[in-house]
């Protein structure tokens, strides 16, 4: 006799939440018990706002995190909706509370202890409290600049140093993405906000580079150091969520650098841009290992921010079900991989 369904919650049903929402529906043993959305949303079938057939499957009714996150409604949470752990933090203390595990979009989720150490011993204290687990994941950070590069080390004897560039197409993402981008701006108010710290470009690095040391027993001796820079277009750029006039921004060219005892060890590049083809651009993911042996990989073009965010998230479910409670991270967790059977054979009763 088969389990009853893994329960699934979405919180957050913007280009992130829809695209979980349609992957989840394709999948066996798992089902979308419930969904948190905007004001504006409220009230509406998910199914409608989907554009998807209903068939014979109950309707989910759009509504307030209070009604829908009760005690033990559903296995885990997504929860798409921010991306700094200090914005998401009463989120997830509200789904742990309520006895259901989460895992989050956010990017500073992935590693919080980088950033905001006290907020993630609350976490882990509140998550082990309640008997449930919270992970931050998403294609970067989470697997490409991290994880994979945390990976590949394990072929090396020893390693040197470690240098990890995503080069990618913006487009797939939603309006929060773009403006935190600065794409669609001048060069001008680009470079204001950058002064006054209002342009987030990619956020991560400092979570990605503190896993990357971790893991491999490194002490960081430094601030981690963080650039942006714009990337200006020539052409004129249109994206599902932006619009680029020629002459202004399309992207941030994002940098980072993790040093142990004051020598670079850990170097991150990531411009990120809509529609880079319009100009020539090519896109890819390359991580290059200097030590024993020199390791080289590269993927081209890019795996796809969008798809691979919302891939990993589901993909996620069964590990973070299965895990011990607590606040966990991708280094922590058995390895990613695509369900293709049925979920509720990879959930451990």
């Amino acid at each position: 006799m088969k389990r009853e369904n893994v329960k699934v919650i979405l919180w957050g049903i913007g280009a992130m939440g829809k695209g979980m929402a349609e992957m989840l529906l394709d999948k066996k043993g798992v089902e979308i018990v419930g969904v948190v959305g905007r004001t504006y949303r409220l009230g509406k079938s998910m199914y409608e706002y989907l554009d998807v057939e209903r068939g014979n499957r109950p309707d989910i009714i759009i509504g307030t995190y209070d009604e829908i996150i009760t005690e033990k409604a559903a296995d885990v949470v997504l929860i798409a909706t921010d991306s700094f752990t200090k914005d998401s933090f009463d989120k997830i203390k509200h789904c742990l509370e309520n006895k259901i595990n989460v895992i989050s979009t956010a990017e500073e989720m992935a590693y919080p202890y980088a950033q905001e150490p006290e907020l993630a011993k609350e976490l882990d204290r509140i998550a082990k409290e309640n008997g449930v687990s919270v992970l931050g994941t998403g294609i970067n950070p989470g697997l490409i600049m991290d994880l994979l590069v945390v990976t590949l080390t394990g072929a090396c004897m020893d390693v040197d140093s470690i240098k990890a560039e995503r080069i990618n197409n913006l487009s797939p993402f939603g309006p929060a993405v773009m403006h935190g981008q600065g794409v669609g701006i001048t060069v001008d108010e680009f470079n204001k906000r950058v002064e006054e710290d209002k342009l987030d470009g990619h956020v991560g690095f400092p979570e990605s580079i503190t896993m990357i040391a971790d893991a491999l027993g490194w002490k960081l001796s430094d601030e981690i150091e963080l650039s942006r820079e714009p990337i200006v277009s020539s052409v004129y750029r249109k994206a599902p969520h932006a619009e680029v006039q020629a002459g202004d921004v399309a992207g941030c060219n994002m940098k980072g650098y993790g040093k142990v005892d004051g020598e670079l060890k850990i170097e991150m590049v990531h411009p990120q841009q809509v529609e880079p083809q319009l100009e020539g651009g090519s896109t890819g993911d390359f991580i290059t290992i200097k030590g024993t042996p020199d390791i080289e990989m590269a993927i081209k073009p890019e795996v796809p921010g969008g798809i691979g965010t919302i891939a990993m998230c589901v993909n996620m479910i069964p590990q973070i079900i299965n895990a011990s409670p607590g606040l966990k991270t991708m280094i922590d967790l058995p390895v990613p991989r695509a369900i293709m059977g049925d979920m509720r054979d990879l959930i451990e009763r």
